[in-house]
């Protein structure tokens, strides 16, 4: 994984002309595409005044977890934290909800706009094991660049 020219494509889709919603999309095919192991790509941003989040855009296989309360699973869990959360292994969780039997890790960083903890990125993977350092540093710049027009 080459983090400067991934980070060189993503700052391109972030000063594009196009639409906050398209951006966002444009950013989870091509982390997707780019990123092996990257199987499932998504955001999800507080729903409105609710405890709750609520998923927007996102690239992969369909799922039924479009609202995820505050505390549940990994996603919940980063809308209470407001702290990376790296999963190896999704079967040693006890607070994981499932998104299908071919997940084997998870990593979800959250997006702060003005200090507030408004969405978060994130990225299920079909192998075990397989997040690293880098992701943390790819996403997490992922995830300022896109505060930047939220």
């Amino acid at each position: 994984m080459d983090i400067t020219l991934i980070k060189k494509k993503i700052d391109i889709i972030i000063t594009s002309n196009s639409l906050k919603e398209e951006k966002l999309q444009s950013i989870c095919d091509y982390l997707e595409k780019e990123i092996s192991y990257y199987d499932w790509v998504g955001f999800y941003f507080k729903n409105g005044d609710k405890e709750e989040l609520k998923l927007a855009q996102y690239t992969g296989e369909e799922t039924e977890h479009t609202i995820i309360p505050f505390g549940k699973g990994i996603c919940g869990q980063v809308a209470v934290s407001n702290s990376n959360f790296v999963v190896q292994d999704v079967n040693e969780q006890d607070n994981y909800i499932s998104c299908g039997w071919k997940v084997k890790s998870e990593i979800v960083i959250p997006i702060f706009v003005n200090g507030a903890n408004i969405g978060q990125i994130d990225i299920d993977s079909h192998t075990a094991n397989t997040f690293s350092k880098d992701d943390e540093i790819l996403l997490e710049y992922v995830c300022k660049q896109v505060a930047t027009f939220l």
